[in-house]
């Protein structure tokens, strides 16, 4: 059977034509109509070259930047995969694997990282790549003033130097989940600009696809990179990426063949669009959760009782249901799911209950409406959740205002910066890389401003140590402890993990096994699907 696959696989790539498939199927005890009818399903998944794909996206503003260190929404991450590669990548069955890094390696405590640079690759002005390339990629979110988002990922670096062409990475002390963080999606490897910088500006990467034109908040337009390093990938001659943050905008979109593809399928709307007959729904299950980020540093919602009565407010499986129609699953006040390796399962969940709400809010002290930010650019039924919770904690007789923000600027204006908001993540393959992203002292998008509480010290000090501890027992207990101290103290409400559900015209090819690191297959589309006809 294994050598079955590799013989499909060969002609799905096409290293060998249909004649040397079907004699190498029957020469393996195939039956010929077997093989035939193995042929037509390698074909069907042989990506063909050519075309324009057209997508769809509900992200997107007028404040988006080409620099790598202000990527905050899913239309950065897309130029971030299209146009730039990393070190390292998360392929489509979830493990990582070698990108613009041949090969790396670590010291047996994990403290030390070697990547070895690929040789013969090159930006799309022509410029080989080098070593010092990636060095400078990386102090660009290190440095002192940096205000990257990733900056709290690289906190434990001490040292960034190359080895001939090998760069090597010195941390502050072992992490074994070190090659995941470098694929984060700020981390694309840019040319140096001579200076200890990179050139950032002009949007000139190392990716399948070179950047034609950007309006920020509105488009893009990518043409593919002829001389692309990687093999059987960037198969469209032409992208157009656009900014459709209206859900229902964005769908008439898809049904109408103006666009190819959508992200962010509206829950509630999905047995409406497996009726048209050019379009397939994917559905696929990964790390992606809504959230609701209470600021510590801004009150109410630096008392503990207040936050708690928060969360004892929010009925989260009617959520699940009339959110997203049952396309997820029930959060817990952590950003954990069971598609982790260390998902706590053993942690109680939380669930509404309004004596317990009641309770916490009366303890708190707090009386008066508190005000909630909400917009559907946070996700698809924002609003209406939005309203779900205030209605449920009117149970508890707490009033809620809910306050509907403009969907453009939502990132750079109310995430992150009002006391309370609606919010989501795609999630992180690793708990670290998780932790590191949003709910340590160090990282830009602490969203909850969670910091100088006893339990949240804590968690920073349990995140380090998990960090460099290779045992796996030991690694998972320390992952449940932070996942309890989190929901229990933290400022963050979680209450459901969502599906990701994308729109497609049947016109569209791709593979049978797709991304859950991100949505749109990890948000590589670009150079993983292609354009049947």
């Amino acid at each position: 059977m294994k050598r079955i696959d590799e013989l499909s696989k060969l002609y799905t790539l096409g290293r060998i034509d249909r004649r040397s498939f079907m004699q190498g199927a029957i020469a393996l005890g195939v039956t010929i109509s077997a093989a035939s009818t193995m042929a037509v399903r390698a074909e069907a998944a042989t990506p063909k070259k050519g075309g324009i794909m057209r997508i769809g996206m509900g992200h997107g503003s007028t404040t988006d930047s080409l620099d790598p260190s202000t990527y905050e929404n899913g239309f950065t991450t897309g130029i971030a995969f299209g146009v730039c590669n990393h070190l390292t990548e998360v392929g489509p069955d979830g493990q990582l694997r070698p990108e613009l890094a041949e090969s790396y390696e670590a010291t047996a405590d994990a403290a030390t990282w070697r990547f070895k640079v690929r040789p013969g690759v090159t930006f799309h002005n022509g410029k080989p790549l080098t070593a010092q390339d990636v060095i400078d990629s990386f102090n660009h979110h290190r440095g002192e003033d940096s205000k990257s988002a990733a900056k709290g990922l690289l906190t434990s670096v001490k040292s960034i130097s190359a080895d001939g062409d090998t760069v090597v990475f010195e941390l502050e002390a072992g992490n074994a989940d070190f090659p995941f963080i470098v694929s984060d999606y700020h981390f694309t490897i840019r040319p140096s600009d001579g200076s200890g910088g990179i050139d950032w500006a002009s949007g000139v990467g190392t990716g399948g696809y070179v950047l034609k034109n950007i309006e920020p908040g509105v488009r893009a337009e990518y043409t593919r990179y002829p001389d692309y390093w990687k093999e059987g990938a960037a198969h469209v001659d032409e992208v157009l990426q656009l900014s459709i943050i209206d859900v229902t905008a964005r769908q008439n979109a898809l049904m109408n063949g103006d666009v190819d593809v959508i992200d962010r399928v509206d829950p509630k709307t999905v047995h409406l669009l497996t009726k048209v007959p050019t379009i397939d729904i994917i559905e696929v299950t990964g790390t992606l959760h809504y959230t609701m980020p209470m600021r510590l540093d801004t009150p109410p919602f630096d008392n503990l009782d207040l936050r708690l009565a928060m969360k004892y407010s929010v009925k989260r499986q009617e959520l699940v249901d009339k959110i997203l129609n049952g396309h997820g699953v029930v959060g817990n006040d952590h950003p954990i799911s069971t598609a982790n390796q260390y998902h706590n399962g053993d942690l109680a969940q939380r669930e509404f209950d309004a004596d317990k709400a009641a309770f916490h809010y009366k303890k708190s002290g707090h009386s008066g409406p508190i005000q909630l930010s909400s917009s559907d650019a946070a996700f698809a039924g924002a609003v209406d959740a939005s309203q779900l919770v205030k209605a449920s904690a009117a149970e508890a007789g707490i009033d809620i205002e809910v306050i509907r923000e403009p969907s453009d600027g939502y990132w750079s204006n109310v995430w992150n910066k009002k006391g309370w908001s609606m919010s989501y993540w795609g999630g992180r393959p690793t708990e670290d890389w998780m932790f590191s992203a949003a709910y340590t002292n160090d990282t830009e998008w602490n969203a909850t401003a969670w910091k100088g509480t006893d339990d949240s010290g804590k968690f920073n000090q349990i995140v380090l140590d998990a960090r460099k501890e290779l045992d796996t027992d030991k690694r998972r207990a320390m992952y449940y402890e932070a996942q309890a101290l989190l929901s229990n103290d933290g400022g963050v409400i979680v209450p459901m993990f969502a599906n990701y559900i994308q729109g497609v015209s049947k016109r569209i090819g791709h593979s049978d096994v797709m991304a859950g690191n991100w949505d749109l297959d990890g948000a590589k589309l670009m150079e993983r699907w292609w354009v049947e006809g």
